[in-house]
């Protein structure tokens, strides 16, 4: 796997935003979670809206303007050889929400469709685990489908600890924390 930064939402990567959207759309049309940790870029009408979305995100006195009461911050990964998104995740400050502390969890990732099974996802995750170290997280909450099994790879290689599966609306959702 080629390396890969953390970086927030910005201008300069609208176009690869956009291009990463596409891509979700059409090779994930089928997939309820398509869009898991991009907030709303598939409802977005441009990805500078988007950029501007997951700005207002970033704090508790602006998320509610986005229609979420939990701030986040987005973060594009980006490889730094050719400077291209391969993914996007989010890391929630604080799970103290209903559908965040049963079944959402501190975080959700995407994986560009044309860079999945090359490792990015558990670097993502990795990654994600130092900003949430940095924001005074002592635990994440990371969840996913009883079917995914890549995902819950991912979060069993960074250290998740299985803790129970819950039906959320007739799906299984398996629950793991992971230490800071």
């Amino acid at each position: 796997m080629e390396q890969i930064v953390l970086l927030d939402p910005a201008a300069e990567y609208a176009e690869d935003i956009w291009a990463f959207r596409q891509e979700i759309f059409d090779c994930d049309a089928e997939s309820e979670d398509q869009f898991a940790g991009c907030l709303s870029l598939d409802e977005c009408k441009t990805a500078e809206e988007w950029i501007e979305i997951s700005r207002l995100r970033k704090s508790a006195e602006t998320c509610n303007q986005t229609g979420v009461g939990v701030p986040a911050n987005m973060f594009l990964a980006v490889r730094i050889r050719d400077n291209r998104i391969v993914g996007i995740i989010d890391l929630r400050h604080h799970i103290d929400h209903p559908i965040l502390g049963t079944w959402g969890g501190h975080c959700g990732y995407s994986v560009r469709p044309s860079e999945r099974r090359k490792g990015y996802a558990t670097e993502m995750l990795r990654l994600n685990l130092l900003k949430a170290k940095e924001r005074g997280i002592p635990k994440l909450l990371v969840t996913c489908n009883d079917w995914n099994t890549p995902s819950e790879k991912v979060i069993l290689a960074n250290g998740g600890v299985f803790e129970s599966t819950i039906d959320v609306d007739g799906r299984a959702v398996k629950r793991f924390w992971i230490e800071v």
